[in-house]
């Protein structure tokens, strides 16, 4: 790292870098488990799970407007692969949409308003 930033050597100190991070770890250690086999067992006890996801569709690294999308797959399908769970557990999809389409940086934006409406909207 010292090359990469051309920091002197005496910019890094690995042990006191290690002790700082140790202590993080003991005050989260009884968060931390292995995910699957939590989520596993909550779904073999018949527990109700829910999976949270963000950003849309189009936004999708597989079926978004590639490439202005995020590194992430964004459809509820991706409850399975990212939950470690098959699909027959998934037993209910809810949506939230917004009351009209926004964009945040660049890329495609086919529903666009360029109309008086759409000033109305940008404007309030």
């Amino acid at each position: 790292m010292t090359h990469l930033y051309e920091a002197s050597d005496q910019c890094f100190d690995p042990v006191s870098i290690q002790q700082e991070y140790l202590g993080y770890f003991e005050r989260i250690q009884p968060f931390v488990t292995e995910t699957p086999v939590l989520v596993h067992s909550l779904v073999e006890q018949g527990r109700q799970l829910l999976f949270e996801g963000a950003q849309g569709t189009f936004l999708d690294i597989d079926h978004g407007t590639y490439p202005f999308v995020t590194s992430s797959n964004t459809v509820s399908g991706n409850a399975c692969a990212g939950g470690g769970i098959g699909p027959r557990h998934i037993s209910d999809v809810v949506g939230i949409v917004k009351a009209y389409t926004t964009r945040v940086g660049s890329g495609p934006f086919p529903t666009e308003l360029l109309d008086q409406t759409g000033e109305f909207l940008r404007s309030e």
